[in-house]
């Protein structure tokens, strides 16, 4: 599996952005990648620090992302806190909603925020622009690997 000093980038994606958001912050040798549904308790509690990568849908998080917490809220509860976290919402226009739900099962899990929230905006209005794959482009990415990066060496350093 890993050890304890590693980075968990957890994701989701409808339309390919948080995907590749997420490959580009897992771009370290200490940090691990994990589509949220195949996330258990044990993936968890093998981490020191997580990155949590999704889209935000109808002012929340991903059904699959909020399942994610739902199928291991529990089994965690109590055995996370003060483990390090961090968030990429990849958004239509706003962002705010999914961040603030991510913000509050955190703070639940009692794992504390490390890094500034990541709100990637796609400015998709339309059904169309809304269904279609996305790419993030080179700067999005470039930011995503840097604050991977950060968390995952500031992990391995024991920093958080």
């Amino acid at each position: 599996m890993s050890n304890a000093r590693n980075l968990l980038v957890i994701w989701h994606s409808r339309t390919g952005a948080s995907k590749a958001m997420a490959q580009a912050a897992a771009d370290h040798p200490n940090a691990n990648l994990m589509r949220a549904r195949d996330v258990s308790a044990v993936h968890l509690l093998a981490h020191a620090g997580f990155l949590f990568v999704g889209p935000e849908n109808l002012a929340a998080l991903s059904g699959e992302m909020k399942e994610m917490f739902d199928a291991n809220y529990y089994p965690v509860l109590g055995r996370l806190e003060g483990r390090a976290y961090a968030t990429i919402v990849a958004a239509g226009s706003d962002g705010e909603g999914a961040q603030r739900q991510l913000d509050r099962i955190a703070t639940g899990w009692r794992l504390r925020r490390v890094a500034d929230p990541m709100i990637v905006r796609f400015d998709a209005q339309t059904p169309e622009a809304i269904l279609a794959e996305k790419s993030p482009c080179n700067k999005v990415l470039h930011d995503c690997r840097e604050l991977g990066s950060g968390l995952a060496e500031g992990l391995s350093m024991g920093l958080f």
